[in-house]
């Protein structure tokens, strides 16, 4: 039983712990070499909350268990939508502006279904995971021309926000980054990312020990236990900005997330290690992935705001989401 916990827990606390070292390390790096403040903040830190879940689905894949890689991909869409955003809207209303709704948010709802047909159709291969990957640059060359032109905040700004009113360290230009050199920036990026391949692997080596010991299907464990693992970060800086009351950055932070999670890692785990996504997803949890997106952007629309009382029926609806899928 030990043998079967300790590397997932470890695994986890290695994934999380290296990816904020990576991030620190590469916002160091990028502002020594002068890359403007904007750029890192839309890339290194806008997505740094997400290196656990895209270690671990590569590396899953690489591992050929196709289960946990996909299953950690829609599982933690998911779990971004009902679980987090329940939580923070149950601490304080999630307000929505309305350009973040009409832009990120049907982006979001975009490529959910996107994936959810692409998986249906074919096999998650290289030329899908490019499509998917080339999505993702575009996105965020949006992104970039529109916060160039004071056009309003977008979900991947937000995401930046939220991760920064967590760690003020990862800011771009924090003091206590002017005496670093880019030698030391670089090894704190290096330790970084060898702690996040380690974890990844440990974490993945401890959801198959659990399928095997307990007769659980690998899927399952993907969706759940790995998913809201990874998804700890974003677990927490959505919560951190509910609880000062910045109910827009905790939705970019959540919208931003699943934009990632579908176009980088999925086209990462694609490109890298290409496979079938399992049935039990394809005809299942694509499917509640769409159904949940669809319902945070009726749930936003109405009022601009996720209410209190719509964060418990996200809350709830996870709940019995666990229950459909746990073998009985």
């Amino acid at each position: 039983m030990l043998e079967t916990w300790l590397p997932l827990l470890g695994g986890l606390i290695f994934l999380i712990l290296g990816g904020d070292l990576l991030v620190r390390g590469a916002v160091g790096v990028a502002e020594r070499l002068g890359v403007s403040p904007l750029v890192i903040g839309l890339t290194l830190v806008g997505f740094g909350t997400s290196m656990p879940e895209l270690v671990t689905s590569v590396q899953a894949a690489l591992a050929d268990s196709p289960g946990i890689a996909f299953g950690n991909i829609v599982g933690s869409n998911i779990a971004n939508i009902l679980l987090i955003a329940g939580v923070s809207a149950v601490i304080f209303p999630i307000a929505v502006a309305s350009s973040a709704l009409k832009r990120d948010a049907v982006v979001m709802l975009a490529v959910a279904v996107g994936f959810a047909v692409l998986a249906a159709l074919m096999p998650m291969g290289r030329i899908a995971g490019a499509v998917f990957l080339v999505g993702l640059v575009a996105y965020i060359y949006l992104a970039f021309q529109q916060e160039r032109s004071a056009a309003g905040h977008g979900a991947v700004f937000d995401k930046s926000a939220a991760l920064q009113a967590a760690d003020p360290a990862l800011e771009p230009g924090n003091p206590a980054r002017r005496d670093r050199s880019v030698f030391v920036a670089l090894l704190i990026a290096v330790a970084g990312l060898v702690l996040v391949v380690v974890g990844g692997s440990f974490l993945v080596r401890g959801a198959v020990s659990l399928a095997q010991a307990f007769a659980i299907p690998e899927t399952v464990i993907g969706l759940t236990i790995v998913a809201v693992g990874t998804s700890m970060p974003e677990l927490v800086t959505s919560v951190i900005a509910a609880l000062k009351r910045q109910g827009d950055v905790a939705f970019g932070n959540i919208v931003g997330s699943n934009i990632y999670n579908i176009l980088g890692i999925g086209g990462t785990t694609a490109l890298i290690a290409p496979s079938t996504v399992p049935q039990q997803i394809v005809g299942f949890d694509n499917l509640i992935m769409v159904g949940v997106s669809a319902l945070l952007l009726v749930f936003a629309a109405t009022g601009l705001r996720v209410a209190r009382w719509e964060g418990l029926v996200l809350l709830a609806s996870y709940g019995v989401y666990l229950f459909l899928i746990w073998p009985k």
